[in-house]
């Protein structure tokens, strides 16, 4: 038949909608399968990184409902952001205008691809419903305690008059005007996730094997649990620091038996020491230049301050060694984080390379304290990392580091000095941004009460329309009409928070939403009946890019949902694959380089089938795709000749008989390949594969070129009824259109695999004369060894004329050896 691929897939895109064929079953019975990708941010238009997630999601969730199964497979869009801001002030329009105009545009998009989303659960987190469950979870965090208040270092534009997040500031200067961004300390909303960092470390144990190693590696990396010693040194002189004073400088370390070797202590730039001697420099000489080196390091992002050459300061004033008793001069350091541990560090330059590095540089001293058991020759790099013997350690001299690590701490847990903790790297998550288009908190100032949150009854709190968005400041806090409100809980005149929320904290919770249908429940948030029946998604697919944050994160809330009693799940995700990206000419595909390709295009002009074709055969999904021109012509033409052999079909409603005892080798051989698609079809659909559809696709290929060389009905049909079942995954538009006019759907049910034709009826045995392969022959698999040993001296008989034959070997199945003199 003629392929014409615009008619057929509107066709069954209208068919598939209006029977609601991908809709999950209320039937709590059946076997389930949760495939998620992640969900977009509606950008205005998909791109093929889109394409290619969803066509591998899609081909995952087709593949097991016709298995089968009871299948979820949404759709949604991570809808918050300040993009829709930008967006606002570039345009001159409302950010939900802009969103909800794009959201329509890329849904027609995505559809047009025919993936078989779940239309019914579709959500977008800007929805007022999603807002109202969303703070209803921010409250009950509140009053468990897992969200709190305090004052933090944000990025701010003088200019502009607010925060900016992180990839708002290159090059230390606004996006915007290139005004340069200082850090300001302002109050910011923080989740409480580190009391949740022991947990989310076991339990990436439960996911080996399940998630790629990478990505557990990166997740155990930036929890960072540590172990050491927490002690203080005294400082040789109290710093004033407002009403109070400060007489020590706590610090920890892993390495505590390396604590002879300390020769100086680094603090982070905003450590309260830094600030009370900046706040009375006056009585601590400090320069002027120095105090601004010092204000320009607390003016940089600790991201920023990460990429930077390691420089210090001095501060000026001394501690005093706990235990060697030494002075101990003072640093502020740029590589020294004050969220982890202290903010405060010693620095033990002859064993760690950052310290050796960084006493060089200011020619500070470098003790050695331990050197290796079996040599005293260690300073080839000037300092020295592994385990060994202490020196230079007043009464642990000679201990094995080890055992003088365990020594040290007891002694200071004993004297009351310091003692054992555990450290992470992990911190807590701050979650408040000073924008307008997120999720506004629902809490309350109230000059009497305090904070307090909203009224459960009054959720949601929703953003207010009637907004100028300038990118000056947050509008919300200069909307008084909004902001102005009574105090949930006294009556009294009090201010709304006019901060919102993270986007994390939307992406964090949607796939726990996906599993209650709205149409029917309401009145809840996430019923926990259908969380317990869909819960964990079975595949989760995506982007290496969100290995860290948005995972973790994703971990942490359905860890406390269960708390809260939503869910039965300790993790999200049972297993996980991060899809490559697609490259064009080696490159990312982006506007900046001007090589995209528009999903659209393709579409129009080759059809829905063959872009998801050529996106599922061009790589395997975990590697990076390079766009090629030819190879989508390629598989638009694979197509075509699908639709031009099944003029050779039968039609019929099963899989008809075949007397495999009259069929030729070609036939055979047809049968063989149709036979091999199929089993790999099987073996494909599983995570251990990691969803090689390229091999998968080439089988087919392959398949429908071994059953063009031969003209047997029965077999045409056999294999097409087959192959249109194994490639509607993949294809599904012309898949449903030539199963319908020929099998009448009947062949989307589980095949079974016939083994019988998998089987070989001949076999290839090598041929060697004194060893030395000479040959090869193709003989029946039940060939006796003199019909084998006849047809092997024709196919060598230019090396065994005129020679004597001394032995005939025949090792069956394999190879015939003859033995000449």
């Amino acid at each position: 038949m003629e392929y014409n691929p615009r008619e057929v897939e509107r066709k069954w895109q209208k068919f598939w909608e209006e029977s609601g064929a991908y809709e999950p079953r209320e039937d709590k019975a059946l076997p389930k399968k949760y495939i998620l990708s992640m969900f977009p941010y509606p950008s205005g238009n998909i791109h093929m990184g889109h394409v290619r997630n969803y066509c591998i999601s899609d081909a995952i969730a087709r593949k097991f409902r016709k298995e089968g199964y009871n299948v979820l497979h949404p759709i949604g869009w991570d809808a918050f952001g300040m993009p829709a801001e930008n967006a606002a002030i570039k345009h001159k329009t409302h950010p939900k205008a802009w969103t909800y105009s794009n959201i329509e545009n890329m849904k027609s998009q995505l559809y047009s691809l025919g993936f078989s989303f779940s239309k019914m659960r579709e959500l977008a987190t800007c929805d007022r419903v999603y807002s109202k469950w969303e703070q209803t979870f921010f409250i009950a965090m509140w009053e468990k305690g897992l969200i709190y208040r305090k004052k933090g270092f944000l990025n701010w534009c003088p200019n502009d008059k607010t925060v900016l997040a992180n990839e708002q500031v290159i090059e230390g200067k606004c996006w915007r005007c290139d005004t340069p961004v200082v850090q300001k300390e302002m109050y910011q909303y923080y989740i409480k996730i580190t009391d949740y960092a022991e947990e989310l470390l076991q339990d990436l144990d439960a996911l080996e094997g399940k998630w790629p190693n990478q990505v557990l590696t990166m997740q155990r990396n930036w929890i960072g649990k540590s172990e050491g010693l927490s002690f203080v040194f005294e400082l040789e002189k109290s710093i004033q620091n407002g009403d109070g004073v400060i007489s020590e400088l706590e610090v920890f370390t892993t390495r505590p038996d390396t604590i002879f070797g300390a020769s100086y202590c680094a603090v982070a730039p905003e450590h309260p020491l830094v600030k009370a001697i900046l706040e009375n420099a006056q009585n601590y000489g400090l320069a002027k230049e120095v105090m601004e080196q010092i204000q320009a390091m607390q003016n940089t992002s600790e991201r920023e301050r990460a990429q930077q050459e390691k420089i210090g300061i001095p501060l000026g004033i001394y501690a005093i060694h706990p235990l060697s008793q030494k002075r101990i001069p003072l640093w502020v350091a740029n590589f020294v984080l004050m969220g982890y541990g202290s903010g405060a560090v010693m620095s033990v330059p002859a064993h760690d390379e950052r310290d050796f590095e960084f006493a060089k540089k200011y020619d500070l001293p470098i003790i050695p304290v331990i050197q290796p058991k079996d040599s005293k020759d260690f300073t080839q790099n000037g300092f020295y990392t592994e385990g060994g013997v202490l020196i230079n350690s007043q009464e642990y001299d000679g201990l094995d580091n080890e055992e003088a690590k365990q020594k040290i701490i007891a002694y200071f847990e004993k004297s009351g000095k310091g003692r054992a903790v555990v450290n992470f790297k992990l911190r807590d998550w701050g979650i408040s941004r000073q924008r307008y288009w997120g999720t506004p908190i629902p809490l309350i100032h109230c000059e009497f009460c305090g904070i307090v949150p909203e009224s459960l009854e009054k959720l949601p709190v929703a953003l207010p329309e009637d907004v100028s968005i300038d990118g000056e400041g947050n509008p919300l806090d200069k909307h008084l009409s909004w902001k102005h409100c009574a105090c949930p809980k006294c009556g009294k005149n009090a201010l709304r928070e006019t901060d919102t929320l993270d986007t994390f904290v939307e992406s964090s919770w949607y796939f726990l939403r996906y599993t209650t249908p709205q149409n029917l429940r309401q009145n809840e948030a996430i019923s926990a009946e259908d969380a317990q029946y869909w819960m964990d998604v079975d595949e989760y697919i995506g982007g290496i890019e969100h290995a860290i944050l948005h995972l973790l994160y994703a971990r942490f809330f359905t860890k406390v949902l269960k708390s809260l009693g939503y869910t039965e799940s300790s993790e999200p995700f049972s297993h996980l694959l991060t899809q490559g990206m697609v490259t064009k000419d080696g490159a990312k595909m982006s506007k900046s380089k001007g090589n995209v390709v528009d999903p659209s295009e393709i579409i129009a002009q080759f059809g829905a089938d063959t872009a998801r074709l050529f996106i599922l055969f061009a790589a395997p999904p975990i590697r990076e795709l390079e766009w090629n021109d030819s190879a989508v012509e390629g598989s638009f033409r694979f197509i075509k000749r699908l639709c031009a052999k099944i003029e050779k079909v039968q039609k019929i409603t099963i899989l008809p008989k075949i007397a495999v005892e009259n069929l030729s080798q070609k036939e055979k051989y047809a049968r063989k390949k149709v036979y091999e698609a199929l089993k790999k079809s099987n073996e494909t659909f599983t995570h251990e594969s990691g969803y090689a559809f390229n091999t998968l696709i080439a089988a087919c290929m392959e398949a429908l070129n071994a059953l063009n060389e031969q003209d047997n009905a029965k077999v045409w049909s056999e294999g097409y009824f087959i192959l249109l079942n194994v490639l509607e995954p993949i294809i599904p538009h012309i898949c449903w259109e030539l199963s319908k006019k020929y099998f009448n759907l009947a062949n989307f049910a589980p095949i079974a695999l016939d083994a019988s034709a998998l089987k070989e009826d001949s076999i290839t045995m090598a041929i060697t004369i004194n060893g030395k392969r000479r040959g090869e022959i193709k003989v029946a698999i039940n060939a006796d060894d003199t019909e084998v040993l006849a047809l092997a001296k024709v196919a060598v008989e230019k090396w065994i004329n005129g020679v004597a034959i001394v032995k005939e070997i025949v090792v069956p199945n394999k190879l015939v050896n003859f033995v000449v003199q």
